[in-house]
């Protein structure tokens, strides 16, 4: 009895032993900063997109896809369907699932605080990708990722009142805006207002959401062309909705680019064959292919190192006359 109370006891304490040898291996095993990894050292990125409203956040989605995989980065993707509760549903998961960082481009600007709160509370960082959030306490991202949509608006809005420098007026606009509240169509009205402002000839005589979809865009610019009388121009806010409205255009027996003047923002290549068919007038770009910038942003903010709080992607305007020798090279 002595003898197999001596062997249990000895089996006891090489358990206990063993117990504080894992204990005191996993803080030593751990990634400097704090930063956190998934299994094997794989970052882990939870993914919420607003959706496939346009041809320019396909090849957004695409885009990230992509780049998650050359960069050897687990993506978790989900589709929000143009929904902000789908969004926030998606982001508690990305919470419960541990990811390390998450990434995210915002249906509409305002109603984060509380669920990136949420991700703050859990350690996890998050990126905002391509829109922005309307927040007070900016600490609860740690940066955002995209375009400029207030300078797009004006560099629109400036090129319209180039054309139409000569002229005597009034030049009739209808605006066809993006999804309400959004910050790409808060900011493109914003900023093409502020550029036509100066000149009193130009007149926003119509403006309303086509949620950034062809089919919307076509059946509000149907609704226009009923409700108004003289219109000049059409501004809209991504292509998208400006092929939409062309089609409406031509089937009321009028001229896209030549009868109404056509003005559109992204820059994706269908734009550009309608622009060497004379039916949009000018682009403005907003670059959707932001995964290669996203992962290496990933990489450093997981790491615990400082990013800048806001990183712009480069961007053109393109003219009508400019459109023949730029489509090769659109990819999207």
């Amino acid at each position: 009895m002595a003898r197999r109370a001596a062997l249990v006891l000895t089996v006891a304490l090489l358990a206990s032993s063993a117990l504080t040898a894992c204990s005191t291996e996993g803080p030593t095993s751990a990634p400097a900063s704090g930063a956190k990894t998934g299994s094997g050292g794989t970052i882990t990125m939870g993914f919420a997109q607003v959706g496939a409203e346009s041809g320019w956040r396909t090849a957004n989605t695409k885009s990230v896809q992509e780049a998650a995989k050359k960069a050897g980065i687990e993506l978790k993707f989900s589709d929000a369907q143009q929904k902000q509760e789908n969004q926030i549903k998606a982001i508690r998961t990305f919470i419960q699932q541990k990811v390390d960082v998450i990434a995210f481009s915002p249906v509409v600007e305002s109603g984060w605080d509380t669920v990136l709160k949420e991700a703050k509370d859990a350690g996890i960082p998050v990126i905002l990708t391509d829109r922005a959030v309307d927040t007070k306490d900016t600490s609860l991202y740690k940066t955002f990722l995209g375009s400029d949509f207030v300078k797009e608006g004006k560099s629109a809005g400036e090129w319209l009142t180039g054309a139409y420098a000569n002229e005597q007026g009034p030049v009739n606009i209808v605006e066809l805006q993006g999804t309400t509240g959004s910050a790409p169509a808060n900011d493109r009205k914003a900023g093409f207002a502020d550029a036509i402002r100066a000149d009193g000839k130009f007149k926003i005589v119509a403006s309303q959401t086509g949620d950034f979809t062809r089919a919307k865009g076509k059946e509000v610019m149907q609704a226009f062309l009923k409700s108004q009388k003289d219109i000049d121009v059409l501004y809209a806010h991504n292509d998208d909705m400006a092929l939409g409205a062309i089609q409406a255009i031509e089937e009321s027996g009028k001229k896209p680019g030549t009868d109404i003047k056509v003005i559109s923002v992204d820059g994706i290549k269908d734009a550009f064959v309608a622009m060497t068919e004379g039916k949009i007038n000018i682009v403005v770009e907003c670059n959707p292919m932001l995964g290669d910038q996203l992962m290496e942003l990933a990489k450093k903010v997981v790491a615990g190192e400082s990013v800048p709080t806001r990183v712009e992607t480069q961007e053109g305007v393109f003219p009508q006359d400019k459109a023949a020798a730029a489509l090769p090279s659109r990819n999207y």
